[in-house]
């Protein structure tokens, strides 16, 4: 297989509907999977008011909305991946529902297409173990927003081999993006230096060394930081940065990687962030969030 022409996803939140998005946008025939009806309707309209957003700033046309929806097509099971040549899957960062997908996907899948994963610090070696084709396997990081940020994250497995290596890094600049490429070790680039420092920020609130407010403003005008630590947080949510900080320190095994109690006690408490309407922040009020401590 020399070229990827139809693009698979599995997954219709966040992340999976931008990655969809992006490569429809590009001019790939996607194929868009979850087992939820609801969220996939859910995903097609929030593709719908993204690309309203860049036609407003002039980036796209009415046009290329239209034809960027017409090139998406959705399921509720993975037999419609049967003729696709690449299928990425962002589902939420937990590794035995990973392996669930997997297992549950390979029986669908013809024997040349290439398979990656959109997890954001599990290792990519145990992720294709878990397939028919750890050859054919590989990690594609995409940052959120999908449809603004421009790195992708490639990492290759101890199994990964070179043509699939070269084909995902083609495909990504297919898709706009930069790529960096990671070795396999826990939570890769980005959030292995991103991750420990939201982490060190909640121990410094939970020491009593600055507000959630003192600490956000620091890092913006101290650091040129576009959001503050906790605003990133809740923005990512705070179950992926506890999954990821989990990940950190199951896997280098070294204690300066233990999520904060603080962080944990969120958790606890139901208050992920953004998407649950509270966290370090409550959204209530949308215009002015008001900070939890």
């Amino acid at each position: 297989m020399q070229t990827i022409k139809t693009f698979g996803v599995i997954g219709a939140g966040q992340m999976g509907s931008g990655i969809a998005h992006v490569a429809a946008l590009t001019g790939l025939d996607v194929t868009l999977v979850d087992l939820n009806q609801v969220a996939l309707d859910k995903a097609l309209a929030t593709i719908g008011k993204n690309i309203d957003r860049q036609i407003a700033k002039g980036k796209v046309s009415e046009a290329d909305k239209a034809a960027t929806l017409a090139r998406i097509k959705t399921a509720t099971d993975y037999s419609a991946f049967k003729a696709t040549d690449f299928v990425v899957e962002a589902a939420t960062e937990n590794e035995a529902i990973k392996k669930e997908i997997f297992k549950s996907l390979v029986p669908h899948l013809k024997s040349d297409a290439l398979i990656a994963s959109n997890t954001s610090s599990i290792s990519i070696t145990r992720l294709g173990a878990s397939t028919d084709r750890p050859e054919k396997f590989i990690g594609m990081h995409f940052m959120n927003p999908v449809p603004v940020m421009k790195l992708v994250e490639v990492i290759k497995g101890i199994a990964t081999d070179d043509d699939t290596y070269k084909l995902v890094i083609a495909l990504a600049e297919k898709l706009g993006k930069t790529t960096a490429t990671s070795e396999d070790f826990p939570a890769f680039i980005v959030n292995r230096i991103l991750i420990p420092m939201i982490n060190e920020a909640v121990y410094t609130l939970h020491e009593g060394v600055g507000s959630i407010t003192a600490i956000d403003t620091s890092m913006k005008l101290g650091a040129n930081h576009p959001m503050g630590p906790f605003e990133l947080a809740d923005f990512i949510g705070l179950d992926t940065c506890v999954a990821i900080m989990n990940v950190l320190h199951n896997g280098l095994a070294d204690s300066k990687y233990r999520p904060c109690p603080l962080l944990v006690k969120y958790l606890e408490a139901g208050w992920l962030g953004r998407k649950s309407g509270k966290g370090f922040y409550d959204y209530s009020d949308a215009e002015h969030p008001k900070p939890t401590r």
